[in-house]
């Protein structure tokens, strides 16, 4: 595997898999903010810049998610567009590494766990019940003409893109 494929992001996504690792996300908050231990958020981080660098490739919980827990599941998987989910990856990782940069860099743990609590929320409403804030954010932007169409010119149609790539593994990842 070469670096272009290392530092990719899956399009079309599996949202299962997806929704799996907000699951594993809200997992590791609820943990951090229960033991007030300041390492955890530096995992945390770090899986938010792995997802949002390499999608589910140099990230555990990642590769947990898509190829141990998702394959179990007894669901179909739902294939949705990658780019608002690498944006959602995005503001997920700067919230994350704003974490541990107040509670080491700058001595505010509260603050800290107040962002790790934010994003537990919107984990909670990706794991639970499908809803990725980033992903709503994303489409706003499109609308108002600051994410360029050319970023998500797949979006509306994820198919076509699969069926160039030569289909769609479990993972989410075309092929």
């Amino acid at each position: 595997m070469g670096l272009r494929e290392v530092f990719s992001f899956p399009h079309p996504v599996n949202e299962v898999a997806a929704r799996t690792v907000a699951a594993g996300v809200v997992g590791l908050a609820a943990l951090t903010l229960a033991t007030r231990q300041r390492w955890l958020l530096v995992p945390l981080a770090y899986g938010f810049v792995a997802r949002v660098l390499t999608g589910p490739t140099l990230s555990p919980l990642g590769q947990v998610a898509t190829r141990v827990v998702t394959p179990r599941l007894a669901i179909e998987p739902r294939w949705v567009a990658g780019p608002p989910k690498r944006f959602a990856q995005g503001i997920g990782a700067a919230f994350s590494l704003s974490a541990p940069a107040l509670a080491f860099g700058f001595r505010r743990p509260t603050a800290a766990y107040a962002l790790v609590g934010i994003l537990g929320v919107f984990a909670t409403l990706e794991a639970a019940f499908g809803f990725c804030l980033g992903c709503k954010v994303f489409a706003i932007l499109m609308r108002l003409g600051i994410v360029p169409e050319e970023v998500c010119a797949d979006c509306n149609n994820i198919w076509a893109r699969a069926g160039r790539r030569g289909g769609v593994d479990s993972a989410g990842a075309a092929g």
